[in-house]
């Protein structure tokens, strides 16, 4: 049976956890910006203590490949990689927008419409936000973009019922002002739902090359985006 670590690091909020197959064992997260640097190995060290495990023990890992955080993502697939090369064993990608729809379909899927559209957001500062667009059984709509809101911004769906959720809808409330459009503040990537995504590719064998693999970071770094 796969033991799987699962690291997100894509937002201000780290977390990580220990799957056994798609059955949690242990988890932990930060809520402190700017201290994923510091804090990564330390929690990592102790979902391990809490299952009683070694890492030498696990199967894989799973990462949050992004979009977000140019340094988030960075820390957070640097030590994924590292774990990797050092035990020979394999890492899984998970894309951070599907994670949060997948996040949002868990926790609210049964309250919702079949014609809505979700929208999950992250913050790429100003008036800008990494995006998608799906339907209520996660199937893409629009790809990840790097968007810049304004007040008709997806106003060709508005015949449905949209929800934006994620860090980067919240500073979209005022801009975007239309009936059909619905705000979900507090959903946050987290590492216990990514390792249940993560569980699903191990089963297919759908890993990506460490050697090769980067964060899909988006667009191009600048200082002024560092979390």
């Amino acid at each position: 049976m796969p033991l799987l670590l699962s690291i997100e690091s894509a937002t201000s909020v780290c977390s990580v956890a220990l799957h056994d197959q798609s059955q949690l064992v242990a988890a932990r997260e930060n809520r402190i910006p700017r201290t994923t640097a510091t804090q990564i190995m330390p929690m990592i060290d102790a979902v391990f203590a809490e299952a009683k495990k070694s890492i030498a023990d696990l199967s894989g890992v799973i990462v949050s490949e992004g979009p977000g955080s140019y340094t988030g993502l960075r820390i957070g697939v640097a030590t994924a990689k590292g774990i990797c090369f050092a035990l020979n064993i394999p890492l899984i990608a998970i894309n951070t927008l599907e994670l949060l729809a997948y996040q949002f379909k868990i926790w609210h899927g049964n309250n919702l419409v079949e014609s809505t559209l979700l929208c999950p957001m992250l913050d790429a500062r100003r008036h800008e936000v990494y995006c998608m667009l799906l339907d209520t059984q996660l199937n893409q709509i629009e790809p990840t973009q790097a968007k810049i809101i304004n007040a008709e911004s997806f106003s060709m769906y508005f015949k449905n019922q949209v929800v934006f959720f994620g860090d980067g809808s919240d500073k979209c409330k005022t801009i975007i002002n239309q009936p059909n459009a619905n705000f979900m503040q507090g959903i946050v990537p987290q590492a216990d739902k990514l390792g249940e995504m993560g569980f699903a590719k191990w089963q297919n064998s759908d890993f990506v090359d460490v050697t090769q693999f980067e964060p899909y970071y988006l667009k191009d770094f600048m200082f002024k985006n560092q979390i």
